[in-house]
């Protein structure tokens, strides 16, 4: 009985974990056929997981852009303090095709610097 309960719980786990990892990872709602690159003002920005985000003021428009996790940016030179408010950046990427005042960024420059996020 509790082999079978064991073996019942492995199961439902197992076809539920594709099913949570495809809801945090919806990478499909953004446009990849067309690549955006804007350049702004940081007005707000958070650096934790699962993804870092700025809100960035650009001429007309401010975008909320989908960064990636705090730990790759880490590994690949983007430490929390170079996203403050007030920074200028550009970042390129992609449009989400639902909200129109959002972006996923695959790159971001920073104090001269380029990282690249994915």
């Amino acid at each position: 009985m509790i082999r079978a309960l064991m073996t019942m719980a492995g199961l439902l786990a197992a076809a539920l974990l594709p099913a949570a990892a495809l809801a945090h990872h919806g990478w499909s709602e953004y446009d990849t056929s067309k690549a955006l690159t804007l350049t702004g003002v940081i007005k707000d920005s958070g650096y934790e997981h699962p993804h870092g985000h700025i809100s960035l003021e650009t001429p007309g428009k401010t975008w909320q852009v989908i960064l990636a996790p705090p730990s790759r940016m880490e590994r690949r030179g983007l430490p929390k303090d170079a996203l403050k408010p007030g920074a200028q950046v550009t970042v390129t990427g992609y449009a989400n095709r639902d909200k129109p005042d959002e972006m996923r960024a695959e790159r971001i420059i920073v104090n001269g610097k380029t990282v690249e996020l994915r």
